[in-house]
């Protein structure tokens, strides 16, 4: 291994375990700024393709997950679930220093990053959970999000790795902190995609063009930003009627409540289900921290 920050100018080794749908162009991403960025690159993956595309990248080729650990100073690990992210840190600590520091990549439980830190740490360690929110298209032209939790060195350790593959590289707390801000921007991804079923629902059963719908959508999101429109306060608590944002939010429940309300008429009318849509017209408001609207 080389030591990160030894002397002016030297080479962080950098490793990449699973090159799967969004592992490949990630770990393409880390080998064609390697020169640039100082990064010397290793690969494995039990499939031969992805990791002969590396080579042919500018990476080097390692024989199994411990060689791969062996030479480097980072590794991310980009993997399918919890199970395979423990069967990658068994194999690496088996053979690892206190040089190394271990990104797990992977969409991992809640609780899972602070048990492998705990278990890394018996072995002088460290690791970062480092989950990426963009998908293939981002991880192919380096635009990931990636959501970072570990103490301030383990990240400042794999930083210019990760500045290699995204553009917006947040440390979000210590071990955990990534995966549960993944998670919670997951939640909201989810849980839109569910209301855009309902949408599509009620567009087809109005005799209405679905892809026509999905071009608008798209097209007003890149506008407004979205749900994330909305996200700008450091706290879910109560507004008071004199914060800036109650006068915002008034007009926006405003907005959502008579447009809600009309879509779940027309609902009605077609004889289409839309409970997301009913939920959202009760719990809009209070969710943006007004006061609950008086009964009559």
């Amino acid at each position: 291994m080389s030591t990160p920050g030894s002397t002016p100018g030297s080479m962080l080794a950098v490793g990449f375990v699973g090159l799967g749908n969004i592992g490949r162009p990630m770990a393409l991403r880390l080998a064609s700024q390697a020169e640039e960025r100082g990064l010397d690159v290793h690969v494995y993956d039990v499939a031969p393709e992805p990791v002969a595309e590396l080579v042919a990248g500018g990476a080097m080729a390692a024989a199994s997950v411990a060689e791969l650990a062996a030479r480097v100073d980072v590794l991310c690990v980009m993997v399918r679930d919890d199970d395979q992210v423990r069967e990658v840190l068994g194999a690496a600590l088996g053979v690892a220093d206190e040089r190394l520091t271990v990104v797990i990549h992977s969409t991992v439980a809640p609780t899972t990053p602070a048990e492998l830190a705990d278990t890394a740490a018996r072995h002088g360690v460290r690791v970062v959970d480092a989950p990426v929110s963009g998908g293939a298209m981002g991880a192919a032209d380096g635009t990931l999000a990636i959501l970072v939790g570990g103490s301030d060195e383990a990240f400042a350790t794999c930083r210019p790795a990760l500045d290699a593959m995204g553009t917006k590289v947040v440390h979000a707390g210590p071990v955990g902190a990534g995966t549960r801000l993944k998670l919670a921007r997951n939640l909201m991804h989810f849980v839109a995609f569910t209301a855009a079923t309902e949408a599509q629902r009620l567009a087809e059963a109005a005799g209405l063009d679905l892809r026509a719908l999905g071009d608008v959508v798209r097209h007003t999101d890149a506008i407004t930003g979205g749900p994330g429109a909305i996200m700008h306060r450091a706290t879910t608590a109560p507004l008071a009627e004199d914060d800036f944002w109650f006068g915002v939010f008034s007009h926006v429940r405003a907005l959502g409540e008579k447009d809600l309300g009309f879509a779940t008429e027309l609902a009605d009318q077609l004889g289409v289900d839309v409970p997301l849509a009913r939920l959202a017209l009760d719990r809009l408001g209070p969710g943006l921290g007004l006061p609950p609207k008086e009964q009559p």
